[in-house]
């Protein structure tokens, strides 16, 4: 088994700009594995919030060299996170030549279209692009001003599409019973993760009317536990689970938890929103555009068509 890594970085079709700051290019780890003549690909984006750089990355994916190893022994060899997601998704390619089509998908997958924080007017503007595209999924992140400006701007240029609130836990010092009751006339369908990691215990008795999806707070199904009463849903993201063998371990624990599931992504190429179309394909909300935000995906990427991954 020979591994290859390399650090890969893509322009930005426009700025993403979220709470914790903003971006022009997404830069990512594309992993190799090479066996018996066969070839799998697995690609993953470190993550400083979750305390991962490039180097500890590569150092990780460097380690599994003297190696041989399947993807259940892979589990125990690298804690859940970039760098195993990477090499988890690339074994799961190695197994098979039409990964990840051998899994029973649809024809189409509905995903959301991200409109970044900016001014109400911009952000209006962006998410009328997308709704003249035909996108009626609309994700639109927020930061803890202007909250109710900006997505009222939004639902006006988009009357009839699903909006979904992404804080990125920026919500903290604001009273969130206050905050959200003020958005349900809005016809909001979720939140994703409005409090840090940390302040989860504040949505204790919160009642909300809108239903509250864990992202920074589930990374792999030991967090389900703590996530119950508190949340309505889980944002599972292969950058957090380690890649799909833990995605899919997730899936079933929040499942039999009472869960809802929305799939995630980092920003990257088609290589990694693919691997996580096993688990969209049943989730009730799926944000899988990153490809569509990079200005030159791989060759034979996703093909994204009015507010859909279309795939066949």
């Amino acid at each position: 088994m020979k591994i290859d890594a390399q650090i890969v970085s893509y322009k930005l079709k426009k700025p993403f700009t979220i709470s914790r700051g903003s971006r022009t290019t997404a830069e990512v780890i594309q992993v190799t594995i090479t066996q018996d003549g066969k070839v799998g690909i697995g690609e993953c984006s470190p993550t400083g919030r979750y305390g991962e750089t490039f180097d500890s990355v590569m150092a990780q994916i460097a380690s599994l060299e003297p190696h041989q190893f399947d993807r259940a022994t892979l589990q125990t060899l690298l804690p859940a996170g970039a760098a195993r997601n990477a090499i988890d998704c690339a074994l799961w390619d190695l197994a098979s030549k039409s990964f990840p089509f051998e899994f029973d998908l649809p024809s189409t997958i509905q995903t959301a279209m991200t409109v970044s924080i900016s001014s109400a007017d911009n952000m209006a503007q962006e998410a009328s692009s997308y709704i003249d595209q035909g996108a009626r999924l609309i994700k639109v992140k927020l930061d803890a001003e202007d909250i109710y400006e900006r997505l009222s701007a939004v639902r006006q240029v988009a009357p009839d599409a699903t909006l979904i609130v992404d804080a990125n836990e920026a919500w903290s010092a604001l009273d969130l019973h206050q905050t959200i009751h003020q958005l349900v006339p809005l016809n909001i369908a979720m939140i994703e993760q409005p409090l840090p990691a940390a302040e989860d215990e504040r949505l204790k008795g919160l009642n909300s009317p809108i239903p509250i999806c864990a992202d920074e707070s589930c990374h792999t199904q030991a967090d389900i536990p703590s996530l119950i009463g508190l949340y309505q849903m889980v944002n599972i993201k292969l950058d957090k689970t380690g890649g799909l063998t833990g995605a899919l371990e997730l899936e079933r624990r929040a499942r039999e938890a009472g869960l809802e599931i929305m799939v995630g992504c980092m920003l990257g190429s088609s290589i990694a929103m693919k691997a996580a179309l096993p688990v969209a394909a049943n989730a009730v909300l799926v944000d899988l555009d990153g490809a569509y935000l990079i200005k030159d995906d791989i060759e034979g990427g996703l093909h994204y068509q009015t507010g859909a991954i279309v795939l066949s």
